[in-house]
């Protein structure tokens, strides 16, 4: 399966073959995850009405074994921060902020409709301005071209505003030509032809921050006994690493084949080796701290706890 974020870019019919989601939103690649793609092609994203997708999704994709192919416009941006992370790119926008030719977010930004009618373009992205100025004008009219096109807020930037500040002898012939839909078709060309590959560990592991945002996509239920299992568990684990403690990897791979949920492999290898270093502070017990617990004294205070005689 191949999930491609797609809106404004490129009309939905020529995605042919992909799942199509709508313009990638924060938290969106981490959910296409669920679904297992052997591929993602992100094409469009939001940016500003609402958080627009986070490198930390891509790089989990990848360590996930998902092809990540990004081009056309937030795709281009994305693919140019982490394309030597392992992220592809695709398409010549891709290039340009890749290189240092372009550099301002906006050049991608564009006005569009609502789903319901398509995502259909009202502005015109500046990065279209740019790609036909300079195959149908001479050097000097086409930089004069983007550089006055450029003063446009990106939401008023339509068509007519812009074919009024060609060079009159010029402007009965000139098209505005879509850049950013051949670069999506690129993108969509890539992702068709691309395979997995088996995940790999990120290290260093994921922050807490990064934790807590993809946990809040599907929030468990506050299982009062999960919560105090777990929070018990997650302490002594890090009591074990302030102590210096480590767990070695084959009582990693032990607790590892202990997990039977499903989730990513970071979050699995970091269960791993909490169970693994829980259980070297609780064979360690008595040395942990001053005068530390003993087994013994250990099972003691539990039959106090729950009231149970002594045989």
């Amino acid at each position: 399966m191949i999930v491609a974020f797609l809106g404004p870019s490129l009309p939905a019919s020529e995605a042919r073959g992909v799942q199509v989601w709508p313009p990638a939103r924060q938290g969106d690649v981490w959910r296409a995850l669920d679904l297992r793609p052997r591929a993602i092609a992100l094409i469009d994203g939001v940016f500003e009405s609402q958080p627009s997708v986070w490198h930390r999704e891509i790089l989990d994709a990848l360590d996930a074994g998902t092809a990540v192919i990004g081009g056309a416009s937030m795709g281009a941006l994305r693919a140019a921060e982490l394309h030597t992370l392992g992220m592809k790119g695709a398409g010549r926008i891709f290039r340009w902020y890749r290189d240092g030719e372009v550099i301002d977010d906006s050049e991608v930004a564009l006005l569009h409709g609502a789903a319901e009618d398509g995502y259909r373009p009202l502005s015109v992205p500046q990065v279209n301005v740019r790609w036909s100025a300079r195959r149908q004008l001479p050097r000097r009219e086409a930089e004069a071209l983007v550089k006055a096109s450029a003063r446009i807020f990106y939401q008023d930037r339509t068509w007519p505003r812009v074919r009024e500040l060609v060079p009159a002898r010029f402007r009965e012939r000139f098209a505005l030509l879509d850049l950013k839909a051949d670069d999506a078709r690129e993108v969509l060309r890539i992702a068709r032809r691309s395979a997995g590959r088996p995940p790999r560990p990120r290290d260093p592991p994921p922050s807490s921050l990064v934790r807590r945002r993809r946990i809040a996509l599907h929030p468990p239920a506050l299982d009062p006994a999960l919560v105090a299992s777990g929070l018990r568990r997650a302490l002594l684990a890090g009591a074990a690493r302030e102590a210096g403690l480590r767990a070695n990897p084959a009582e990693i791979r032990s607790a590892l084949a202990e997990i039977h949920g499903s989730g990513a492999i970071d979050e699995r290898l970091r269960l791993a080796e909490d169970l693994a270093l829980e259980r070297l502070v609780l064979a360690h017990a008595s040395r942990m701290l001053n005068d530390g617990p003993s087994p013994e004294e250990a099972a003691a205070a539990e039959r106090l706890l729950r009231g149970k005689r002594r045989h």
